[in-house]
């Protein structure tokens, strides 16, 4: 039987470790926390969780991190569609999610999440995996500092199938992460896996591996990049491509579907949206801009190879 209860104490433990890093970059604000639980008798899921938001800071105009530990009676057909046996099963969720919306446009947005699932039926597990990853979603690129986000990410691969690992779960960030109404990647991407399953102490490894290394992958783009001078050029540019992010989570991931379709707390779910953004008609950038040199970020590259 998968141990859920250390797969939820380390979480709980990641989330108070990312929320004290976080606030020692930003140096001026602190987050909040919203406990909460669901109420059996009127809604379809049961549990609760705590979601943590710091505004307006020095560095992080918002940045939310949630936990959760949620169960169902029945999978929603975002889960079950891949796993139509599963249909109908009960299940537990627990797991971490964050979004991280810088103030500074020459300091990259940040998504990632480590999550545990299992499926019931009659009381005995019929199945479990787990899931997870980060990525990256600069506005003004830095070769730097793509170099070191996916170097961490190889890093983090190496005691877990190595380069052979890097490169499946990379694959798997580019193809995840792709806005296909405008063909273009969210970002420079990253790492992302789901349905890991097979030696649970191996698969709980590589997990923690993922959310220990997001710290060591962001960090230090933040030290470099938070005291960046902008104008409002940068900021208005930045705030038009927040309207790409908002555009993924609401057409595309999983997990928003997920949360929402099973009956999550709406609030938690889509915290990870940014506090102010902005949709132009028909927006080109400047020929030979530093607007229009994003453009070839958002496309899949082996970044290893092409900057190092």
């Amino acid at each position: 039987m998968p141990d859920i209860d250390s797969v939820r104490s380390y979480l709980t433990g990641l989330q108070d470790r990312i929320c004290s890093e976080i606030e020692r970059a930003d140096g001026s604000a602190r987050f909040s926390e919203d406990a909460w639980t669901k109420d059996p008798a009127s809604s379809p899921i049961r549990g609760g969780g705590r979601t943590r938001v710091l505004r307006e800071g020095a560095v992080f105009e918002q940045a939310g991190i949630g936990f959760s530990d949620v169960a169902g009676d029945r999978l929603p057909p975002s889960a079950s569609a891949g796993r139509p046996e599963l249909a109908g099963a009960s299940w537990r969720a627990v797991g971490v999610s964050l979004v991280f919306h810088p103030r500074n446009p020459f300091l990259p947005t940040t998504h990632a999440n480590v999550r545990h699932f299992r499926a019931e039926r009659d009381g005995e597990t019929v199945a479990w995996w787990f899931g997870g990853g980060f990525d990256l979603t600069p506005f003004y690129p830095f070769d730097d500092d793509v170099l070191h986000w996916h170097r961490s990410a190889r890093a983090l691969c190496e005691p877990f199938g190595g380069q052979a690992r890097y490169e499946a779960h990379k694959k798997w960030c580019d193809e995840y992460f792709l806005l296909k109404h405008r063909d273009e990647t969210r970002g420079v991407g990253g790492l992302f896996f789901d349905d890991l399953h097979g030696d649970f102490d191996d698969c709980f490894g590589y997990m923690r591996a993922v959310g220990d290394g997001f710290l060591d992958a962001y960090l230090p783009i933040v030290e470099r990049r938070k005291d960046t001078p902008y104008g409002e050029r940068e900021r208005q540019f930045q705030l038009y491509r927040r309207g790409r992010y908002v555009e993924f989570n609401l057409v595309f991931d999983r997990g928003t579907l997920f949360g929402l379709q099973s009956g999550g707390r709406t609030e938690s779910i889509l915290m990870s949206l940014p506090p102010l953004v902005r949709w132009e008609y028909g927006y080109q950038p400047e020929a030979g801009s530093a607007e229009a040199r994003l453009a070839d970020y958002l496309r899949p590259r082996d970044w290893l190879a092409e900057l190092a």
